[in-house]
């Protein structure tokens, strides 16, 4: 049983993570704050940190499916940065414009920008 749970372990630790996605969310934030000529990863005091500050805006980057904690993070790091709440939407396949659909409807009534980028863009970068 030991021999067993052993093997487990060690399969799991030294084979790479298995994802399914091509693109992690950091290549998007960086490719996305360059062009916006924002700071990546500032720091707040509380110790969270805003995926790209720019003059104007906070903005959280997440995958589509993940739009309502995107909602909560941009507001929470506008409030704190005295900036306006953004979002950047990675959209990697069609079914996640109901998704985007969504963080729309919210965003509008909360003021926050809504950007989105298609995981197709990141090809041949």
């Amino acid at each position: 049983m030991k021999r067993a749970v052993l093997i487990f372990t060690a399969f799991f630790l030294l084979c790479p993570q298995l994802d399914a996605r091509p693109y992690k969310e950091r290549v998007f934030q960086e490719a996305w704050c360059r062009r916006a000529g924002g700071v990546m990863e500032y720091a707040l005091p509380d110790r969270t940190r805003v995926d790209c500050l720019t003059g104007d805006f906070a903005v959280e980057v997440d995958f589509a499916h993940k739009w309502a904690e995107a909602v909560g993070q941009a507001l929470y790091y506008s409030f704190m940065t005295k900036r306006k709440p953004g979002i950047l939407l990675i959209m990697e396949e069609e079914g996640d414009r109901r998704f985007l659909e969504r963080a729309q409807v919210i965003s509008k009534r909360l003021g926050i920008t809504v950007w989105t980028v298609e995981a197709q863009e990141m090809e041949g970068r």
